[in-house]
């Protein structure tokens, strides 16, 4: 928590108490947020948990899914994450431009991501395969889609960052926000990783 709101000094505009009271209050605050969005994510992997192997007649996971595209997926959000990281870097050294540069590179990988991740979606639905074709796909569907309306959100949120970035400046204020993005940003890698390894590795494992 500390270093968090510590993330948030500049300097041209030093802290008071009231200042690390609000920065306090803003982390912690997103914090309750993240944790139940955690919740909402662990349901989705229970359900699909207890539903990968209901396909009922219909693909299954090894039937389904293109490794080759899911691995480029996951290193462009993996990149992603490190380019959000790398604007948090140039905010704290003041350099606004330089943040707004960092967070186009995150916009163009997050849009990358959810454009393949769109088109995956349409090829399977193109070929019958969509979430009413049976349980297994209902789930699959649901929470990879699910993680990827974050991933969208997130996109709106950048493009409000870069913004006010360029408009405001590197304010205190500016940076609480931009801080409060990388955390939710971060978190989403969190949960891909998982979506990576239960629902991907794990479902081309299955004969």
């Amino acid at each position: 928590m500390t270093t968090l709101t510590n993330t948030l000094a500049t300097r041209h505009e030093p802290f008071d108490a009231e200042a690390r009271a609000a920065d306090a209050t803003a982390v912690s605050g997103f914090w309750v947020y993240l944790m139940t969005d955690l919740v909402l994510f662990a349901s989705l992997f229970a359900t699909y948990a207890v539903l990968h192997a209901s396909t009922f007649g219909g693909p299954s996971g090894s039937d389904i899914f293109h490794m080759p595209l899911v691995l480029a997926e996951t290193l462009i959000l993996l990149t992603s994450s490190f380019t959000c990281g790398l604007a948090v870097v140039a905010a704290r050294a003041g350099g606004a431009r330089r943040t707004a540069a960092w967070l186009v590179a995150t916009l163009v990988l997050g849009a990358a991501f959810v454009a393949i991740e769109v088109s995956e979606f349409a090829s399977l639905v193109r070929l019958g395969d969509g979430p009413s074709r049976s349980a297994f796909l209902s789930s699959y569907f649901t929470l990879v889609g699910t993680h990827g309306l974050h991933v969208f959100i997130g996109l709106v949120w950048i493009v409000a960052l870069i913004a006010v970035v360029l408009r405001k400046g590197l304010t205190r204020s500016v940076l609480r926000k931009l801080v409060l993005f990388s955390m939710f940003w971060h978190f989403l890698d969190l949960v891909w990783i998982f979506i990576f390894t239960v629902v991907y590795l794990m479902g081309v494992s299955i004969v």
